[in-house]
């Protein structure tokens, strides 16, 4: 018998296995469900590193880094008007990698850098008034790339990085009494460009960098006890990987959602959270460019992502999300 196949076989036999390959691949986004709609693109300068928070359904955010400059404008995005505005500037030093908060109706930045030092200071803003106040500064070491969040109250503020190193601890803001309180039990590792996001009072938190090490741990915050829980990993026996830094997190309908972020690379890749039974599930990616260092708003019923950079590229885009929607290209 003649083993020797012809060039046309050989061909033939390349193209049936390509073929294969690709129609088994799981990571298709065409099988998963999500699908995103242009917004009113930014009215200002494009910019990443952004901080902000939601406060009914209007999201407030400024700050940030476009390239050349730090910056401290402060701009509203309407979430049913789809519209910008921009509003009274932040009072501080312009900086980057702040964080932001809200407290019944009260928005909250702080910390991050300003192109020397990292930065401790914090400022109430107040949407009924478009007015700042400075409040006390945080007690802690001044850092950037933190996380936050608004619970049952009170603001809390932890991990990040202070220049030289990266910390894991965490502090509780009482605007009562403009004070500060350390907090103590968070078991996870330290990391700087982490996110958070809130379920039914639950706050969660995963992602993040360490030492040049992307993190995989992923952490549930009972505000009532102020313990924390170690939940599935995010990269839980290869079945999926969640893990980067400099994403964004937001709620919506009961569900928690990772998107974009970096990993040797921007991204765009999106997962959905299912707090009952602790586990993740693809969406379809983020439609614009892949990016890092983007802003979310979330009133709980809608959510949108925008800014952010991809590279050196800078962007001003918005898209908002609907994860049970099918897939369509032309909106």
């Amino acid at each position: 018998m003649n083993r020797t196949l012809s060039h046309l076989q050989v061909l033939s036999l390349t193209f049936l296995s390509l073929l294969t390959f690709s129609s088994c691949s799981s990571d298709d986004d065409d099988d998963n469900l999500g699908n995103w709609v242009d917004r009113s693109v930014f009215d200002g300068s494009p910019r990443s590193s952004v901080s902000g928070f939601t406060i009914g359904d209007v999201g407030y955010m400024g700050l940030g880094y476009d390239g050349d400059d730090y910056l401290n404008s402060f701009w509203s995005y309407d979430l049913q008007g789809d519209y910008w505005s921009q509003k009274a500037d932040f009072p501080g030093s312009a900086r980057n990698a702040a964080v932001g908060f809200e407290i019944d109706g009260t928005g909250y930045l702080g910390s991050g850098y300003d192109g020397l030092d990292e930065l401790s200071d914090f400022y109430a803003y107040d949407p009924s008034t478009n007015t700042w106040t400075e409040i006390a500064p945080t007690p802690a070491a001044a850092r950037r790339s933190a996380v936050a969040f608004g619970a049952n109250g009170y603001g809390y503020f932890g991990t990040g990085y202070d220049g030289e190193n990266d910390r894991k601890d965490f502090w509780k803001y009482d605007p009562s009494t403009d004070t500060w309180s350390e907090l103590v039990g968070f078991g996870g590792d330290k990391r700087r460009d982490a996110v958070t996001f809130t379920i039914d009072n639950t706050v969660y938190l995963g992602t993040g960098v360490s030492n040049g090490i992307y993190l995989d741990d992923f952490w549930a915050f009972d505000p009532s006890t102020e313990t924390w829980t170690k939940k599935l990993d995010l990269d839980e026996e290869d079945d999926y990987s969640i893990v980067r830094s400099n994403a964004v997190a937001f709620t919506l309908n009961g569900y928690g959602y990772i998107a974009c972020g970096y990993a040797t690379g921007a991204l765009g890749t999106v997962w959905e959270y299912i707090p009952g039974t602790d586990s993740w599930e693809a969406k379809t990616s983020f439609e614009g460019t892949t990016r890092q260092d983007a802003i979310a708003f979330s009133n709980g019923t809608r959510a949108f992502v925008g800014l952010g950079r991809s590279g050196t590229l800078y962007l001003d885009d918005l898209d908002e999300f609907f994860p049970f929607d099918e897939y369509d290209d032309e909106d």
